[in-house]
């Protein structure tokens, strides 16, 4: 009889078991999905924020060993934008394809000097030697005139005066084929702007919040190749607290079919114990 008893208590603990075990492996867990985004994107589409235009430039899969799969996305953004250059006293920089050293006059002032190649220059001169002479620690020039006699000149009386140009702050200048302003001068540097492309980034990781403009996206990526951005960010937090209470119940669920076996095997254990009386 006591057998008996154990049997029915055996049974029914292994049918619970099975239909938790069932529910655990036919149960699907929910995922995250937006059915209406407010952009649906591929690599290379365009969309529009607040009037300006922004492109998804990649979309990336990485393989993790603890994470599985990563995926990651770019999006960028092409801005006209005040973009700036200092330029050190005494540095050289190139304006009309000519070398000029900048050399700061005072707060407010500067000035591009000309840099002479003095070796171009006594090679374009059939009458001049190619290399200066240091005569009692003087530079010469040697010049040989018609009659083919030679003679010592000085580089200030040789060669032509360095070409100079003056700048104030706000003065403007072509630089690099664009038009740049003088913006400001101090003792030791002077600083110029002007308005150019600028490529604006912003990355984008899996189910996080992006700020794009002033506005705020709930990114997600359904696959490899698709990327969903939503503003709806309370339906978001619902799908992931119906997420959260899915693996409650799964967890819950298998300690049902743990703690049922475990009590199915105690019973038949015990039910084949000798009996002391």
């Amino acid at each position: 009889m006591q057998r008996r008893a154990v049997a029915v208590y055996v049974a029914l603990f292994l049918l619970v078991a099975s239909v938790a075990g069932v529910l655990v492996v036919t149960g699907e867990s929910p995922e995250v999905a937006f059915d209406n985004p407010d952009h649906e994107l591929s690599e290379g589409d365009s969309f529009t924020v607040e009037g300006d235009e922004y492109t998804l430039t990649a979309i990336t899969v990485e393989e993790d060993d603890e994470l599985g799969e990563i995926i990651t996305g770019q999006i960028e953004r092409e801005r006209t934008a005040e973009q700036s250059e200092t330029w050190a006293n005494g540095s050289i920089v190139e304006v009309d394809d000519r070398e000029w050293n900048v050399r700061i006059d005072d707060a407010d002032s500067f000035a591009l000097v000309e840099e002479q190649d003095f070796e171009a220059l006594l090679a374009e001169d059939p009458n001049a030697d190619n290399e200066t002479v240091d005569r009692d620690g003087e530079e010469f020039v040697v010049v040989t005139d018609e009659d083919g006699d030679t003679r010592l000149v000085s580089p200030d009386e040789y060669f032509p005066a360095p070409e100079e140009r003056s700048y104030d702050v706000g003065d403007e200048l072509a630089y690099n084929d664009v038009t740049v302003t003088v913006d400001s001068v101090t003792s030791d540097e002077v600083t110029v702007v002007w308005m150019g492309p600028e490529t604006l980034t912003i990355g984008v990781e899996q189910e996080s919040m992006v700020t794009i403009g002033d506005t705020e996206f709930m990114a997600h990526f359904p696959d490899a190749s698709t990327l969903t951005l939503s503003t709806d960010i309370d339906s978001y937090d619902a799908q992931i607290a119906q997420i959260e209470q899915f693996d409650q119940y799964g967890d819950g669920l298998w300690r049902v079919v743990i703690i049922s076996v475990l009590s199915a095997m105690v019973l038949v254990g015990m039910a084949f114990m000798p009996s002391r009386y």
